[in-house]
This record gives C-alpha cells, structure tokens and sequence, in this order.
C-alpha cells in the first residue's frame, strides 16, 4: 500500500491490544516497533503500510470510529452491545474470547427489587427486561465485584474471562448473558470512500482467522 490516504485504526488498549497486534503482523503488516503496549504514544504513523493508529481507551473505540476520527477499530462484542455505536461490523476477529455473565453469592436467593451492578448498563438492563425481571441496575465505573460484598448490590452483570476473580471474592457465575469476541469495525463512510484499502485489510485479517479456526 502506497501514494493514499492513510486508514486511521481506533486500537483498544489493555488486554485486547497484545492480541490485536499479533494478528496485524500475522496478516503481514508491518507495524513498526512504536505500536506496542509499552509505549505512551497516543498515535503511531506507519507510512510504509499508509496506516496511522490511535491509542484509546476500549470503550472509546466505537466513538471515534463512528465519528470519522478512525476510519476502522478493533473492539469487544461487549462494548458493541453496550455502546450501540452506528459502526459498521466487518469481521469476528477471534481474540480475547469471553463471556458476560451474571454472578452473585453461592447462596444467592430472590430479593424484592433486586439490585445489580454493572459496567454494562444497557446490556443488563436489556437482558433482565428480555426476562421480563425487573430489576435496578446501577452503574459502576470498576470493581463490580465489591457491590455484592458490602450489600449495594445482590448480584453484578460483568466480563468473565477465567473466572478467578469472581472465585477470589466468594462469587460465582449464575447465568450467561453471551459469548463476547473482538471485531472489527469501520466507519460507514470509510467503508464507502475508502473500500479499496478497507476490503484489502479485511481480507488479510480474515486469511489468518481462517487459519487459527482450522488449526483449533
């Protein structure tokens, strides 16, 4: 890729960006040595690749990418759900799979006006509603956990990945809520004016999560 615009890609940073990066130079993209996790550098350009990256928080991704600031990013299905951004979604990328679920106490048991914390607001609100229970959902910023340990809460709607910090804290995992993957996303009219160079990156991810899902 040469002599074009550069595509700006919205990276998540934190525990997606390790994986991401590793599937950019699996696709064949050279990336330089600025795009790392190490690195306090709020943008990286790569003329070579006519590439340039932001560095955001993950829940920011599908902002900047809906308001044109980054022509693609690489986000969670969770924050999909919960931001309900007007993005186009272009790929399941495969990474950082886990899960939302809801967890409370071993010996939790039906309270009236159950309360549930969560980062989530909209996806637990949605889901307990989908129930048809009703419920008051508080939102917190971190550390959902503590809310059912000082009694704020009976239960909490959050990310479980391994599981061991609900285990840590005497919490266990009571219902999914669903499966969560990283995606790509695009602007929408970045993917109109740009889907030359758009199609060619997605072509290339896609080639390597073909062939990390038929060597499982």
């Amino acid at each position: 890729m040469a002599e074009r615009e550069p595509l700006v890609v919205a990276m998540p940073k934190g525990r997606i960006f390790d994986e991401a990066l590793l599937l950019l130079k699996q696709a064949g993209l050279s990336v330089g040595t600025d795009l790392s996790a190490d690195s306090r550098k709020l943008t990286v350009e790569v003329p070579e690749e006519a590439l340039s990256f932001l560095m955001v928080k993950p829940m920011d991704v599908p902002t900047y990418v809906e308001h044109g600031v980054a022509d693609l990013g690489v986000v969670g299905k969770d924050v999909l759900l919960e931001e309900e951004r007007d993005v186009y979604e272009l790929l399941d990328l495969g990474i950082s799979p886990c899960r939302i679920s809801v967890a409370g106490s071993r010996d939790w048991k039906q309270v009236f006006n159950p309360k549930v914390a969560t980062k989530y607001p909209r996806i637990a609100d949605r889901y307990f509603r989908e129930k048809g229970q009703q419920v008051d959902v508080i939102h917190l910023n971190g550390s959902v956990e503590l809310a059912p340990l000082i009694g704020l809460t009976d239960r909490i709607v959050d990310i479980v990945s391994t599981g061991r910090t609900l285990k840590e804290n005497g919490l266990v995992e009571l219902e999914e809520i669903t499966h969560v993957t990283s995606r790509l996303i695009a602007n929408r009219a970045s993917y109109r004016l740009k889907s030359s160079a758009v199609n060619e990156i997605v072509e290339r991810l896609a080639q390597v999560v073909k062939g990390k899902e038929g060597s499982s």
